[in-house]
C-alpha cells in the first residue's frame, strides 16, 4: 500500500515505515502529525484518485528530528566585468517516519449508461 501525499507544498510517494525528509514543520521532535491532503491511494492494485484529494484518507507520521540539509553553493560571474558573487544556502529540513496510511474514503465507480437509463 502506498499513497501520494502533499506535505509542506511538495508531493511525496510514501508507504509504511518510510523515512522522508520534508521542509521544516512547526512541530517538536517526537510529536505525531497527520497529513490529510492525499492525492492518490493504492491498496494492492486498487487505485483511488482524489479530485483534488481523497475524502477521509490521511497519512500518519512521527517527527524524528529537525536538521539542516547539505550546503548548496551559488556562484554568479560575468566575464570580463570583474563581477563575482558567491553565496551559500542550507535548507531547514524535518525527518519524519510514516507510521500508517488510513484509507477512509471509498473508491468511486463510474456509472454506466445502462444504470443511468434505468434510473430515469
Amino acid at each position: 500500500m502506498y499513497a501520494i501525499v502533499e506535505i509542506a507544498g511538495q508531493q511525496f510517494k510514501v508507504s509504511k515505515d518510510l523515512k522522508v525528509y520534508v521542509h521544516r514543520l512547526a512541530v517538536e521532535e517526537g510529536a505525531k502529525v497527520s497529513f490529510d491532503k492525499v492525492l492518490l491511494l493504492d491498496d494492492n492494485g486498487n487505485v483511488t484518485l482524489g479530485a483534488p484529494a481523497v475524502e477521509g484518507a490521511s497519512v500518519e507520521a512521527k517527527v524524528l528530528q529537525h536538521l539542516k540539509g547539505d550546503k548548496v553553493i551559488i556562484f554568479k560571474k560575468k566575464r570580463r566585468k570583474g563581477y563575482k558573487k558567491k553565496n551559500g544556502h542550507r535548507q531547514s529540513l524535518t525527518q519524519i517516519v510514516i507510521e500508517g496510511i488510513v484509507a477512509g474514503g471509498a473508491t468511486k465507480k463510474k456509472a454506466t449508461k445502462k444504470a443511468e437509463a434505468t434510473e430515469e
